[in-house]
């Protein structure tokens, strides 16, 4: 299984279309949810609600700027090697605040996007889309380049 733990909610209809039909995409190879947790102003506080989710044998991949960049075989590698060993792989993206150093701690693996900053909507969207490429490499099917 696939958990994706966002703070936030997405509000825009295209971003809600975006992230659905990848959703849908992903779910045809492995099965994948998103948890929408409100964003609190107390890092403290998120830390708390995040840590409900994950459980005590998930793989979890924190969204971090200081984490390392794989391009997008790297990933699927990551993702096909993780489910070898793990049951579910744990996605977390904070708010705009970031993420508590508790939940930084409790990563198996800190990945980066870029340096840049993202609206945490589109966001979402592009870590659907790179998981779903994850699977069509991993599964040797083509998808556009």
């Amino acid at each position: 299984m696939i958990k994706i733990i966002c703070l936030g909610k997405l509000k825009e209809d295209y971003l809600k279309d975006l992230c659905s039909d990848y959703l849908k995409r992903i779910n045809k190879y492995h099965k994948c949810e998103i948890i929408e947790l409100k964003d609190e102003e107390n890092l403290e506080r998120e830390a708390q609600n995040i840590k409900k989710y994950i459980g005590a044998n998930d793989f979890v991949i924190t969204l971090e700027i200081e984490g390392k960049e794989l391009d997008s075989k790297e990933l699927a590698l990551l993702i096909d090697k993780t489910f070898n060993n793990y049951g579910t792989i744990t996605f977390i993206i904070g708010s705009s605040e970031g993420l508590h150093e508790r939940i930084k701690n409790l990563s198996n693996f800190k990945l980066s996007f870029s340096k840049l900053t993202f609206p945490h909507g589109l966001f979402r969207g592009v870590l659907l889309e790179q998981i779903y490429r994850s699977f069509k490499i991993n599964n040797h099917e083509s998808y556009h380049k």
